[in-house]
C-alpha cells in the first residue's frame, strides 16, 4: 500500500508530510481535517473512554488516592502527565471505532492496546507490581524496573500515537481487494 491509494494524502504539502509507515505520509492539517468531522457521538465516546482510562490506570497504581490501593515508592514527576496523555490518547483512539464510514478499512491492529497496558506498568509503583515481583523481586523492582519505567512510559504514548495517526488515516480509506485475473 502507498500513499497513492489512500484519499487526500497525495494532495499534502511535500514539506509537511511525515512518515506513519507503510509508505504513508500525512501531515497535521490533514488529520486535524478528520477530527474536525467528527460528530459529537465519537467525542462523547472519547471522553468517556479518556475518563474510564484516567481511573481504571489512576486508582490502582494510587496515581489517584483512595483508601483502596497504597504505593510503596512515591510517585515520579512524569507519572500524572502519562496518565493524563494516555487518557486522552486510549480515548480518542476508541472513538475512531464510533460511527465509522460505510466501506472504512476495518484495522485489526493492536498497537494501541498494547500501548495502554503498557503505560499501566510505567506509571504503577515497581514494588506494588505482582508480576515485577515476581520476576525480579523486591531489589529487582526498584533497581532494574523502576529505572526502565520512563522509557516504557515514552514507548507506550510512542504506541497510542502511531496506532491513533494510523486509524486517523485510514479512516476514509476503502479495504484494498485482491485483483480479478
Amino acid at each position: 500500500m502507498d500513499a497513492s491509494e489512500h484519499p487526500g494524502v497525495n494532495e499534502l504539502a511535500p514539506t509537511a508530510r511525515r512518515s506513519v509507515g507503510a509508505g504513508v505520509s500525512v501531515n497535521a492539517a490533514q488529520l486535524r481535517r478528520n477530527l474536525q468531522g467528527w460528530p459529537a457521538r465519537r467525542w462523547l465516546t472519547a471522553a468517556a473512554v479518556a475518563v474510564a482510562t484516567f481511573l481504571v490506570v489512576g486508582i490502582p497504581t494510587d496515581l489517584i488516592d483512595t483508601p483502596l490501593f497504597s504505593r510503596a515508592v512515591p510517585l515520579t514527576p512524569w507519572s500524572v502527565p502519562v496518565l493524563v496523555l494516555t487518557a486522552a490518547l486510549t480515548g480518542t483512539l476508541t472513538a475512531t471505532y464510533v460511527g465509522r464510514p460505510s466501506g472504512a478499512r476495518r484495522s485489526t491492529g493492536r498497537l494501541g492496546a498494547v500501548g495502554s497496558l503498557a503505560s499501566f506498568f510505567a506509571v504503577g509503583c515497581p514494588v506494588c507490581n505482582k508480576l515485577v515481583l515476581i520476576a525480579l523481586g523486591a531489589s529487582g523492582a526498584i533497581r532494574y524496573f523502576a529505572p526502565m519505567e520512563p522509557y516504557l512510559a515514552a514507548a507506550s504514548i510512542l504506541l497510542l500515537v502511531v496506532a491513533l495517526v494510523r486509524r486517523l488515516i485510514f479512516e476514509d480509506s476503502c479495504p484494498v481487494r485482491p485483483g480479478r485475473g
